[in-house]
């Protein structure tokens, strides 16, 4: 089995930087009257259910993404079944940030620093997920939270005694949704990564 990294993932963020940002995106995001009408439908449905005002500028990622809305349709229901998932949103949240800096995604972890603190994750968790499962302070569900995140990136399982400790505290649909969760996150890394979408602040946490 390879070993999960549970500790700190020290990584060269400027040249990751320079690699999934630079000289990006490689699509220029459309103008909302250049989607398609298959699109528009589903700026319809993401301003609904995050209730997005039709005054708010729509997202310059999705404007890209919505350049394929067939793909971006499967995402987003995805996207949002996870979003009101039987997962609590801190715990959701402390998972994603973990994915994100194993990732090396600029854009993802950007943007869930941010969601993290909507969620009550504080800026001293938030550099304490850097520092991985292992660190103390965790409470023994917290940690396995992130211990998940690491093996599931490193061996694409969980092991026998991260889930038996989630399972103390989720049920049912809370433990089938969590493999789905971290390999979702993980998917649009790979696509936001390799489209070197722009993001508002890089790695930091602060």
């Amino acid at each position: 089995m390879p070993e999960p990294i549970t500790g700190k993932y020290d990584f060269d963020a400027d040249a990751r930087m320079a690699q999934t940002v630079a000289n990006g995106p490689r699509y220029a995001p459309l103008r909302l009257e250049d989607v398609t009408p298959e699109g528009m439908e589903q700026v319809q449905v993401i301003r609904a259910a995050f209730s997005i005002p039709d005054s708010r500028p729509f997202p310059d990622v999705s404007l890209i993404t919505l350049r394929h809305p067939g793909m971006f349709k499967g995402q987003m229901v995805l996207g949002i079944e996870l979003a009101k998932g039987a997962i609590p949103g801190r715990d959701r949240e402390l998972a994603v940030l973990r994915l994100a800096w194993l990732a090396r995604a600029p854009f993802e972890w950007s943007e869930h620093v941010d969601i993290g603190k909507a969620f009550g994750v504080t800026a001293e968790e938030i550099e304490r997920v850097l520092e991985g499962s292992a660190a103390p302070g965790w409470t023994e569900h917290e940690s396995a939270v992130l211990r998940g995140v690491e093996e599931l990136v490193a061996d694409h399982c969980l092991s026998d005694s991260t889930w038996a400790t989630l399972a103390k505290s989720w049920d049912e649909k809370q433990m089938l949704e969590f493999p789905l969760l971290v390999g979702s996150y993980l998917m649009t890394a790979l696509q936001q990564n390799s489209l070197k979408i722009q993001p508002k602040g890089g790695f930091d946490y602060r």
